[in-house]
């Protein structure tokens, strides 16, 4: 009899419930909700579930995230691997491939000017940047954080380890994701606050028609040009731009598939996972994390802003040729940011037709956020 008690005594101090705290409770509530904005309300579901579930999953259990030098065996827990490949920039830069290969770069391409409403809207970065300097973050500490304001999961994931920022990129990717998600509720009143509804009607003239010559030669142009520049960018400038190469050259279709659908999956659920797996309570639940949190909002909105109030200087010099509305899709958030501009111009006139319009500065954003990781890696000698 003993030994039948002691055996259901060992089993039921097994249970997650004697080694849990109210802050993995806590934790474990966001994920329900995430779950719940990911599955019932859509909100980017490919990338908020993969979050959210990883954040269930080491809030109920951490040893899944156990590091392999703390494990009596030598042997980590599972998500702990999934994010060393986050550490070392591997899945961010394949993300960066699968995104190359699903994006048209030709509205950018037609429209050059797209590449400064794109620059404009990472005004946000840098404005972050100089929030967290003055909230007591050291400056490689507010570089992480900063790129938040490019909506650019992958870059922040990127950025925060190649500064040695580990101990932030819970907090900083999932900000980042979280945001992206989000980027349907936050956007529009910043858009409508900063424009009138005349301007918001203005019909832009259809873009001219891009050879297919012009599209190869884009993304090795890109590549050549940035990376002499900058280097550091290779990673991800590179990754994009073979992504585009495979879709557009016409010859590996083979590899624009793969790239675009099964890896570009698989990666999303490495990434989607351990990102989520890093917020347990214990290295979430602090003030830091909520000055991140709060600094990624206000990036985001400055750089939403900055993209449309530079969108409306375009379009006083143009005479009125440029809608002020799609330069808020300079955020990287592509394509979500770029089908933002489409449905708030279509509430003025169902009869506008601004995506591929607005197409040219999410683009154009995806690079300029890339662009500011590289500097930032520039200005601290980080290679």
């Amino acid at each position: 009899m003993d030994y039948i008690v002691t055996t259901l005594d060992n089993l039921v101090h097994q249970t997650a419930f004697f080694n849990l705290t109210w802050g993995n409770y806590l934790m474990i509530a966001v994920a329900c909700i995430f779950l719940y904005l990911a599955i019932a309300k859509g909100f980017e579901p490919l990338l908020l579930t993969p979050i959210a579930f990883g954040m269930l999953l080491v809030n109920i259990y951490p040893d899944i995230m156990l590091h392999a030098e703390d494990a009596a065996n030598g042997v980590g827990g599972l998500l702990y691997y999934f994010y060393k490949l986050d550490e070392w920039a591997i899945l961010p830069s394949l993300i960066f491939l699968g995104v190359g290969a699903m994006t048209d770069f030709g509205p950018l391409i037609a429209n050059p000017k797209s590449f400064l409403l794109g620059a404009a809207a990472q005004f946000g970065i840098f404005a972050a940047y100089f929030g967290a300097i003055g909230l007591g973050f050291n400056d490689k500490a507010a570089a992480a954080i900063s790129i938040i304001g490019g909506a650019d999961g992958p870059t922040s994931i990127f950025l925060c380890g190649k500064l040695g920022q580990t101990t932030l990129l819970g907090p900083i990717a999932v900000a980042a994701y979280s945001y992206m998600s989000l980027v349907p509720i936050i956007q529009p009143p910043i858009m409508k606050l900063l424009t009138t509804e005349k301007e918001r009607k203005i019909k832009m003239e259809q873009l001219r028609p891009v050879s297919k010559l012009e599209k190869i030669l884009f993304p090795i142009i890109v590549t050549i040009v940035v990376c002499l520049i900058l280097p550091t960018t290779a990673p991800l400038v590179g990754m994009l731009m073979l992504g585009n190469l495979f879709r557009e050259s016409g010859v590996v279709r083979q590899l624009t598939d793969t790239a675009s659908n099964a890896l570009m999956y698989i990666v999303v659920i490495l990434l989607g996972t351990s990102v989520g797996a890093t917020t347990s309570a214990e290295a979430f639940l602090n003030i830091d994390t909520l000055k991140i949190v709060a600094l990624g909002l206000i990036a985001f909105a400055f750089g939403t802003a900055a993209g449309v109030l530079f969108g409306k200087l375009m379009c006083v010099i143009t005479h009125g040729k440029v809608n002020p509305l799609i330069g808020s899709a300079g955020v990287s958030a592509v394509p979500m940011a770029a089908r933002v501009s489409q449905k708030v111009g279509a509430e003025a006139d169902p009869t506008n037709f601004l995506l591929m319009h607005a197409m040219g500065p999410n683009v154009a954003g995806v690079i300029g956020t890339a662009v500011a990781a590289g500097t930032f890696m520039a200005i601290f000698g980080v290679f």
